[in-house]
């Protein structure tokens, strides 16, 4: 996490006293343990790594599935898919590598990624392809993870999965603000600090509301970089200092094939504060193909009003969804930044856009950055997307 320029005052101390009180009527008494423990929160996960035992031996278990398989850069896609989509269940949540947290079975995601695979564009050289904007294709996101070393594969998916088993108590929570999903029994003894965090965030929401600054955008200014200029802005709206698209793609490990939202999700928390308890606490990759146009629209107001934290969109470009295209293009990323119902009750979503055609091909007309457009068309966008996630 990094602070803002200025000071800030943390919202678990402005509520202070209060607040705690207040956890003591949210939180059930939590009886003295007996001698064998019982009752008490896990003393390991809060004095080490912040990761249950059970959840650590979880992630050893899926990342040595990894180091036994025997897959490469030149194995089938299908094998590929197969091999590539290994879920953790962490406290009962499932998170899949690459894909994010989900309610589909691994071999639901698997047969998802192999049937994305089989109709991806960029496999079909006789085809038109769509305009590649910078979001990394299904095909080349495999290959490039398989074309690792074994040993530098288990590293960078142990890593996925710890940030993974640390934010857990995030995912219960939208599960159950959101859809509805019954907290389980334990849920306070295992993250009382997620009490204090309930009681200070707002339950209503304004019909009307937006975040960041409008003068900070810029244009992606590559192909390429869609993924390094929504990254920008975003930190752009916490640091208040612009920091050029290159710096976010060394960042991102951006290639000519794109950024990945696993990627996108990291470095928003490793780079600004918007991970931190007075916002969104740690971004999370979420498969919304389970949510309902409403569930969806209910999740960007709690996030942009609730959290005062952007999103990372994660939609499918075609013109059908945005008005504003010329073209059809590829998997892409977009800063949510404000919701608005007008007064014939539209749900609009408002959000930068770093594409801009026009930069690229003078003919084509140029796409301003600030968009407003309808939250149901962004949603099925999102939708459409093979991995239906977002960041949040």
């Amino acid at each position: 996490m990094h602070p803002r320029p200025r000071p800030r005052v943390r919202r678990s101390a402005a509520v202070g006293i209060g607040a705690l009180a207040l956890l003591l009527v949210a939180v059930p008494f939590l009886p003295d343990s007996g001698r064998d423990g019982a009752g008490r929160p896990d003393l390991e996960r809060s004095a080490g790594s912040g990761i249950a035992p059970e959840s650590q031996a979880e992630i050893e278990r899926v990342v040595a599935e990894g180091e036994s398989l025997t897959v490469d850069g030149r194995s089938s896609t299908y094998a590929l898919a197969i091999a590539a989509t290994r879920c953790a269940v962490f406290e009962g949540q499932r998170y899949c590598l690459g894909l994010g947290w989900t309610t589909r079975t691994q071999q639901e995601a698997a047969e998802a990624l192999a049937a994305a695979l089989a109709t991806d564009p960029s496999r079909a050289g006789d085809v038109e392809q769509p305009e590649q904007t910078g979001d990394l294709d299904p095909t080349t996101a495999l290959r490039q993870r398989a074309a690792m070393s074994t040993k530098d594969r288990a590293r960078v998916e142990r890593a996925e999965l710890e940030t993974a088993a640390r934010s857990v108590a995030k995912v219960w929570e939208i599960r159950h603000e959101i859809q509805g999903v019954p907290l389980p029994d334990d849920f306070a003894l295992r993250h009382p600090e997620t009490a204090i965090a309930a009681r200070a965030k707002p339950r209503k929401h304004p019909r009307a509301f937006k975040i960041l600054d409008e003068r900070h955008v810029r244009p992606q200014n590559l192909t390429y970089y869609c993924g390094p200029a929504t990254a920008q802005m975003i930190g752009w709206g916490w640091r208040e200092r612009r920091q050029g698209q290159a710096l976010w793609a060394d960042k991102l490990h951006t290639s000519t094939a794109g950024t990945s939202i696993s990627d996108m999700v990291r470095v928003v928390n490793h780079n600004t504060g918007y991970d931190n308890d007075d916002h969104a606490g740690p971004y999370v990759v979420l498969d919304i193909g389970d949510f309902t146009y409403l569930q969806w629209w209910r999740l960007m107001k709690r996030h942009i009003h609730g959290y005062k934290a952007p999103i990372v969109l994660h939609p499918i470009l075609h013109k059908k969804f945005f008005p504003y295209l010329d073209d059809d293009a590829s998997g892409h990323f977009q800063v949510g930044r404000g919701y608005r119902r007008t007064q014939d009750g539209s749900k609009l979503i408002g959000y930068f856009e770093p594409w801009d055609q026009s930069r690229f091909d003078p003919t084509e007309p140029r796409i301003a950055r600030t968009q407003w457009q309808s939250a149901y068309k962004s949603f099925r966008a999102n939708q459409a997307h093979f991995q239906h996630n977002l960041g949040v």
